[in-house]
């Protein structure tokens, strides 16, 4: 509890210096309000010293340590509750700006500009909260520097206290605390350094590893691709070893039997010589026979040529002579043939007129037989219509008895004209 006193008696104060620092300058102080300041002032050393003097070295195993972890805990927890609270307020905000349009532009920049100090103040409150859990405030080490804090707030508040007393100003007090918050800023500075530092040793130590391992993975891989290569090439030397053999085998056997086919073409191409020359000998006398064949041809072809020219000549003018007879007899006969011409024309239309009129005579017959014909059906026809109607001599007779009996033998009669019909 001394602690948590000290530490808010030492936010006030501090606060107060730095709100008074930016007006100490043109702000002078009455004697009465010296006096009232220097009074605070001394208590507040005094109360400082008596501090140093009671607070022990560490706070572990008393009844009341438990109590100062938990409450500053507390704090810690409660103050990263509320910064959780103003964010969702602030992004509900700027989700309900975005929707409104360009309009509200500005109020977005505003909006998330607060946005962007309230997450600084999480991670900060993160930080602290962290911090607390790694490091308990009940060890040596958190007692010395709430030592040092102490300490340093009594040496700043006697400077002052003298600086009050001699000239009326606290222009040091203000100094003082611009001196420790660029320390504080420095050292934050050399914090996030730090940890971004680390970071990207923890970054670049991922990279070396994942490189490390593809690199590996990569000589396991080539050293894999080698033994296969080394087996490929045991296996590429034996095959070769035994395809040379096999190559070698079979060149030699290609060879020997190259050979033997050339010796058959050769014995071969021998026989053929030999079989040519004597075609060409056989030739030759046959050639010398030919010659002597044809020349005695020729002597009996000029002799039967000059036969038959002679013969042409004669059988050409005798031919002549038959050529003018038959002109003059085929002149002759040109005319017999008008002649005749002339007399079959008139023959023939007399035959015409002839057979047209046989062929009228014909028809007239013809037609006189048909209609003999048709009249003999009519009549016919019309005579066993009148009986079976029983008109004209056909019909029935009147009569008493005689007349009945008649009548059935009419009726005879008439069903035996049907019958005969």
């Amino acid at each position: 509890m001394e602690q948590s006193s000290l530490l808010d008696s030492n936010d006030v104060t501090a606060a107060a210096a730095s709100a008074v620092h930016t007006g100490a300058e043109s702000l002078q102080l009455t004697a009465s309000e010296r006096i009232c300041l220097a009074a605070v002032l001394e208590d507040s050393v005094d109360q400082l010293a008596i501090l140093g003097r009671i607070m022990p070295t560490s706070l572990m195993g008393q009844a009341g340590a438990p109590k100062v972890v938990e409450d500053e805990i507390t704090e810690i927890v409660e103050s990263q509750k509320r910064l959780e609270n103003q964010f969702e307020v602030l992004n509900m905000q700027l989700a309900e700006l975005r929707a409104a349009g360009p309009k509200s532009r500005d109020k977005m920049s505003n909006a998330q500009n607060d946005l962007q100090d309230i997450l600084d103040e999480l991670k900060g409150s993160h930080v602290a909260l962290a911090k607390s859990m790694r490091q308990s405030p009940l060890t040596p080490e958190s007692m010395t520097k709430i030592q040092n804090d102490r300490a340093f707030m009594e040496e700043v508040l006697q400077q002052s206290l003298a600086e009050l007393l001699n000239s009326g100003t606290f222009q040091g007090l203000g100094n003082s605390i611009v001196e420790e918050r660029n320390k504080r800023n420095a050292l934050q500075r050399m914090v996030k350094r730090d940890e971004t530092g680390r970071r990207e040793i923890r970054q670049l130590q991922d990279q070396i590893r994942s490189v490390k391992k593809e690199k590996e993975d990569e000589i396991q891989k080539r050293n894999e691709m080698i033994a296969h290569l080394k087996d490929q090439l045991q296996e590429m030397k034996a095959k070769t070893a035994m395809e040379r053999k096999y190559v070698q085998k079979s060149s030699e056997v290609s060879v020997t039997q190259t050979k033997k086919k050339c010796d058959i073409g050769i014995t071969q191409l021998n026989q053929q010589i030999k079989n040519v020359n004597e075609k060409i000998n056989e030739e030759i006398r046959v050639n010398q026979d030919i010659e002597s064949f044809l020349l005695q041809k020729q002597q009996d072809l000029s002799e039967k040529l000059n036969y038959w020219s002679k013969k042409y000549e004669d059988d050409y003018e005798a031919k002549k002579k038959e050529l003018e007879i038959l002109k003059l007899s085929k002149a002759q006969d040109f005319q017999k043939l008008q002649e005749l011409t002339k007399k079959y024309k008139e023959y023939e239309a007399v035959v015409v007129d002839d057979r047209y009129e046989k062929e009228m005579a014909k028809r007239r017959a013809e037609q006189m037989a048909e209609e003999f014909k048709a009249c003999n059906s009519i009549q016919a026809w019309w005579r066993g219509c009148m009986v079976r109607n029983q008109i004209g001599p056909y019909g029935k007779k009147k009569g008493k008895k005689g007349g009945k009996k008649g009548g059935k033998k009419s009726g005879g009669g008439k069903k035996k004209s049907g019958k005969k019909k």
